[in-house]
């Protein structure tokens, strides 16, 4: 077991010192690219302005035929374009693949100083991130990168989810985490296609009735438990919890309510498999302007955080206080990206 106070210690001779708490960052959504697919690759200069992260994308969805092609064009994307304030992040292959080595090894060795985060798939325990914790330090020392590259974690094993705490505090390179509700699926043997999302046999019904007219039936969130379970890791060793993937393209009204249902849990952010998902990642993970003008003024009516006090026949005190925190905390982040939101938040 490694002691408290080698925690921060760099892995390798020369590595850069690892971050002591993480980088505040904007990241509603993290829009997906298929990193082999050349007419996608030309639309990443229009993409990058308008998104909070952008990741090529190297694991599922990449045929295995392509999957060099999908790592040389996330390279050549990383290297043509200034992402700014924009998080640039790439999803590799499984740590078991063949492919998952080289991903790394050649990504950080080419673009690593550009490189903000690493996602990794199916995450299983803290081995998994000692692995590539130790890997990074030395191919940051060896490349002479100055910052140190953070770890995404993606949660889609049933161990995984067994280990979530246990991974979360496995490194101070951890970023976050992500749901991953599909192999999670397979992982678990649930009885599901879906790509996340609710199921339309998963749900309650009411009791029935004494006329035997048609009985209520509710359905219901598949992965409520999981999401709690990720975020209550996440925030207990303050790193980013986000839902993942919602995969009915065309059901954006679904797609919403399962981002908003998430946001409403604790989650920063979700994935965004497609540009129609990109607005509705901005919309759901940004706070409601009229809720963000009441936090303001609970914070301006008890501005050391204490007491009590009545506002619009409500009581306010300072467990209130601290959740308004959090929303005018966020509003601010937006604001700084977002001049059409700052201006209805009044910042």
């Amino acid at each position: 077991m490694k002691l408290p106070a080698s925690f921060y210690q760099p892995l390798a001779i020369g590595a850069p010192a690892p971050y002591r708490e993480l980088p505040m960052a904007l990241e509603r959504m993290i829009h997906f690219f298929p990193a082999h697919n050349e007419k996608v690759q030309a639309k990443i200069p229009g993409l990058i302005p308008n998104v909070d992260v952008i990741l090529g994308n190297l694991e599922d969805a990449i045929p295995a035929t392509a999957k060099e092609a999908a790592r040389a064009g996330f390279i050549k994307v990383a290297q043509e374009n200034d992402f700014a304030g924009t998080g640039l992040w790439t999803r590799v292959n499984a740590l078991n693949s063949p492919w998952g080595l080289d991903d790394i090894v050649e990504i950080v060795s080419t673009v690593g100083d550009k490189l903000d985060v690493l996602m990794v798939p199916k995450v299983e325990g803290v081995w998994d991130i000692h692995y590539v914790d130790q890997l990074l330090a030395q191919l940051e020392a060896k490349n002479g990168i100055k910052k140190p590259i953070l770890i995404h974690a993606i949660l889609e094993t049933a161990q995984g989810v067994k280990n979530v705490n246990e991974i979360a505090a496995a490194s101070p390179r951890m970023h976050g985490m992500s749901l991953g509700p599909a192999d999670l699926a397979a992982s678990r043997g649930m009885k599901t296609t879906r790509v996340g999302g609710g199921h339309p046999f998963y749900g309650v019904i009411e009791d029935p009735k004494e006329d035997g007219s048609a009985r209520v039936f509710a359905q219901q969130d598949l992965w409520h438990y999981t999401v709690a379970r990720m975020v209550d890791a996440c925030l207990s060793n303050g790193i980013r919890p986000f839902y993942g993937p919602f995969g009915d393209i065309a059901d954006t009204e679904a797609c919403k309510v399962q981002f908003r249902n998430s946001f409403l849990m604790g989650c920063v952010g979700a994935w965004s498999l497609h540009p129609v998902q990109i607005d509705i990642a901005k919309d759901v993970f940004s706070p409601d302007a009229g809720e963000v003008k009441f936090a303001m003024q609970i914070l301006e009516a008890m501005p050391d955080g204490t007491g009590a006090v009545m506002i619009d026949g409500k009581m306010q005190d300072d467990a209130t206080w601290k959740q308004a925190k959090v929303i005018v905390d966020l509003a601010k982040r937006v604001a700084e990206k977002d001049p059409e939101r700052a201006t209805a938040y009044g910042l």
